[in-house]
């Protein structure tokens, strides 16, 4: 017998690819319910809100979904938040700032100097100018037989180059490091100038000095209120510069004066977050200097951005309490200090207590009842805790009846 064979029964053929499965009634149906759900989705997803408000479509309130990682909701915001958060206001996108066409400055002086030269030919051919020996005789036969002769076509020359110089010198400009020159013709922006040194512009346009240079402003005294309503005065120093030229300029009237009420507007509103102090509630506060700054700065930041300014730090120098209620704080502030001490100058006298109470038990080898105990501790506490020049009597320990007496070790 060869075992090397299988002797089993074998099926007539495999089942190909092409025939149907076994049971064709549960495959229509996973097959419906496929089609159904790409068709009519549970998820749907819906344009954002401000292409809605855009178009002027009515938007729809969402369920607000709660990620399972906290990262995803900063990074996403929902609709709730887009709708509560005040956003800053939108920068013109088609006023950006982009360079201007200039020219090296040693092109117009180079035609200024041919200039000068060429008026002093004409001069010389028409005999305006007296012929000097050594120098060759470039006056026409009319110059040399009649004298002096200033024809039309003489002055149509001169006129020419002098307009030409003209312009020349019109166009020239000297831009100094840390300034730019914004140029306006018509009222319409034609480009910044930033390049340094000696530049030739069109003459025809308006130009205005910007200082792009990092510039810091320290502020004047502003009145504010904390979260709990303290008014509170507030000094902080803005590290700045102008970023871009465009929107400083044409985007905005006053940049300077623009920056100054914002700061305002950002200290109110951040200073309302917190309590000044957290001496009577553990908690941020504003004494915090770090957490303030790093929220003033990126408040302020978005709030410029717009109008083409640059913060890059704000830092608080000075954050106290307003006149008429800094006294007031400063005797609560000293109560709060004053009360925490007595708490631990307490407790520090009751372990004290305890501690000399028990050394006693053990140097004597008494052990004392309740009553005695008890006495003995308040007359240490007393004696603790009095001011100097006061004095409490210790009663004598009392040992405890039925209790046998040993031996001192």
């Amino acid at each position: 017998m060869d075992v090397t064979r299988d002797s089993s029964p074998r099926p007539r053929s495999w089942p190909s690819a092409t025939e149907p499965p076994a049971d064709p009634v549960g495959a229509t149906q996973l097959a419906k319910a496929v089609a159904e759900a790409v068709h009519n989705p549970l998820i749907r997803t819906a344009a954002p809100v401000e292409e809605q408000l855009d178009r002027g479509a009515p938007t729809q309130q969402l369920p607000v979904v709660e990620p399972a990682d906290r990262s995803e909701s900063s990074a996403h915001p929902t609709v709730a938040d887009a709708a509560t958060h005040r956003r800053p206001p939108r920068a013109d996108q088609s006023l950006r700032e982009r360079p201007a066409f200039t020219l090296p400055g040693w092109l117009p002086l180079l035609a200024l100097i041919l200039g000068v030269a060429g008026v002093l030919l004409v001069l010389a051919r028409a005999g305006v100018v007296p012929h000097l020996s050594g120098l060759p005789d470039v006056r026409t036969a009319a110059a040399k037989a009649d004298g002096a002769v200033a024809d039309d076509r003489t002055i149509a020359t001169i006129s020419a180059i002098g307009l030409a110089m003209m312009v020349a010198l019109a166009g020239l400009l000297s831009n100094p490091g840390g300034e730019t020159r914004v140029l306006t013709r018509w009222g319409r922006y034609r480009g910044t100038v930033r390049r340094t040194g000696l530049l030739w512009v069109n003459p025809m346009v308006r130009r205005r000095r910007v200082d792009v240079r990092l510039r810091h402003w320290r502020s004047e005294a502003v009145h504010v209120t904390d979260r709990t309503g303290t008014p509170l005065l507030v000094r902080v120093l803005i590290v700045w510069r102008v970023k871009d030229t465009a929107r400083v300029t044409l985007g905005i009237a006053d940049h300077e004066t623009y920056l100054r009420e914002q700061v305002q507007a950002v200290l109110t509103r951040t200073a309302s977050a917190l309590p000044c102090d957290s001496n009577s509630a553990p908690g941020p506060a504003l004494r915090d200097g770090q957490w303030f700054a790093d929220e003033l700065t990126r408040a302020l930041a978005a709030e410029t951005a717009p109008a083409g300014i640059e913060v890059y730090s704000v830092q608080p120098l000075a954050l106290d309490y307003a006149p008429e209620v800094a006294e007031s704080m400063r005797r609560r502030r000293l109560a709060d200090l004053d009360a925490g001490l007595r708490t631990v100058l307490v407790d520090d006298a009751v372990e004290a207590a305890a501690l000399a109470v028990r050394r006693l038990e053990r140097a004597t080898a008494h052990e004392l009842d309740d009553s005695a105990r008890s006495a003995l501790m308040e007359q240490l506490l007393v004696a603790f805790v009095a001011p100097a020049g006061v004095t409490a009597s210790v009663p004598a320990p009392a040992a405890r009846p039925g209790r046998k007496e040993g031996k001192p070790a």
